[in-house]
């Protein structure tokens, strides 16, 4: 049994939700299953892959027009619960392409600006990243040490370094934030321009089949034209980061939901005492209580999409779904793992990699701590930042 048959989940789906969500599984089972644990060991980025990706649609799929498919929230929430359920790196880069480059285009970007680069990023032509995370601490944006500078000519010179930027070594354009002298700003920067470097980070153990880099940015040169007309201040990159957050809402799930459905297999199967551990009070209890876990995950991010479609999603609401997915999908991980036994660590089954991949999304686009400052913000009035 399908865990969601045990809610009638997909009851509650349109038949183009419905669509969206068995195409992404679908392309997850067909084209990200296959290889990806031998990618994750090879720390190898499928690259090819990303037309693929932008011929199924799912590509900054929230977004309308400029080849952008002009799905429901629901529906973009729905592929990112299924390509993650295959792993959390392709959901990364679906939400860096889509929720945070395209996004950051298509609200702040001038039509010039649309024109160029959205229709090849929708087709996955061009590849974008988001440079706003610094060596010092992704949780102080404010503090922000990247500046802009004017020029005579009316250019700008921007200086800095960033970290933690996915897809920075292989993308085509870089939405930079820096700091000008009226407030954080950002910038189109194509990445062949002269004093922009990426370099991947290496030594990972979490996110080994996706990208992620440090960037430097020395000198480097741009037209008044590469200014987001748009974005100013810190609001720009916080509403981009809430529709990445959106994501991984649903995405966090899918990982769940992988996990959980490894457990219930193997709890059939392995016998300890003359008979499945499936058949212990013990494991059932554990099972249980994941399941129970995944359902009010999935039906709490399905609501924050019913209320996101409306147009009144707060960034509190996020905030919720972000901490409770991501929390709940690591410890139903673990517990599968404990169902595992010692088989659990090995690579024969993906949940180790899961459960590795979650704690990074745990620290990405908010911590834990973070989503509970703006939690007790949203309840008391009284800012504790800082």
């Amino acid at each position: 049994m399908h865990v969601d048959e045990v809610f009638d989940f997909d009851a509650l789906l349109s038949d183009e939700e419905r669509e969206w969500q068995q195409k992404a599984r679908r392309f997850a089972t067909e084209r990200i299953l296959p290889t990806i644990e031998q990618d994750f060991d090879d720390k190898y980025f499928r690259r090819e892959l990303i037309a693929e990706f932008g011929a199924a649609g799912f590509l900054g799929m929230h977004l309308t027009g400029y080849g952008a498919a002009g799905a429901s929230a629901v529906s973009y929430g729905l592929v990112c619960q299924e390509l993650e359920a295959a792993d959390s790196g392709w959901r990364t880069f679906v939400s860096v392409q889509g929720s945070l480059a395209m996004t950051a285009i298509a609200k702040f970007g001038s039509e010039e600006q649309k024109d160029r680069w959205l229709p090849g990023m929708a087709a996955g032509k061009i590849v974008g990243c988001f440079a706003l995370t610094e060596p010092t601490g992704g949780s102080d944006p404010a503090a922000m040490q990247t500046t802009a500078r004017r020029t005579d000519d009316g250019d700008w010179i921007i200086d800095g370094t960033k970290r933690w930027i996915g897809l920075a070594s292989i993308a085509d354009v870089a939405v930079v934030w820096a700091a000008t002298d009226d407030s954080v700003r950002g910038f189109l920067v194509p990445t062949d321009t002269p004093g922009f470097t990426a370099t991947p980070i290496d030594n990972k153990l979490s996110m080994r089949a996706s990208i992620q880099c440090d960037v430097i940015l020395d000198g480097v040169r741009v037209p008044a034209d590469a200014q987001l007309p748009g974005a100013r201040g810190l609001s720009g990159p916080f509403g981009c980061l809430n529709e990445a957050r959106f994501g991984i809402v649903w995405g966090a799930m899918g990982a769940a939901r992988t996990c959980l459905e490894v457990a219930i297999d193997r709890s059939r199967t392995r016998e300890v005492f003359g008979k499945p551990i499936g058949a212990m009070q013990l494991t059932q209890a554990k099972l249980a209580d994941m399941l129970l876990e995944y359902e009010k995950g999935t039906l709490l991010a399905l609501h924050l999409g019913r209320l996101k479609e409306r147009g009144v999603l707060t960034p509190a609401q996020i905030s919720v779904g972000k901490l409770n997915s991501v929390r709940e999908a690591i410890e139903i991980a673990r517990q599968a793992r404990s169902i595992l036994g010692g088989d659990g660590i090995t690579s024969e089954f993906p949940v180790m990699r899961h459960l590795a991949n979650l704690e990074s999304v745990r620290t990405y686009e908010g911590t834990d701590e973070i989503h509970q400052l703006v939690l007790g913000r949203a309840m008391t009035g009284l800012n504790a930042f800082g």
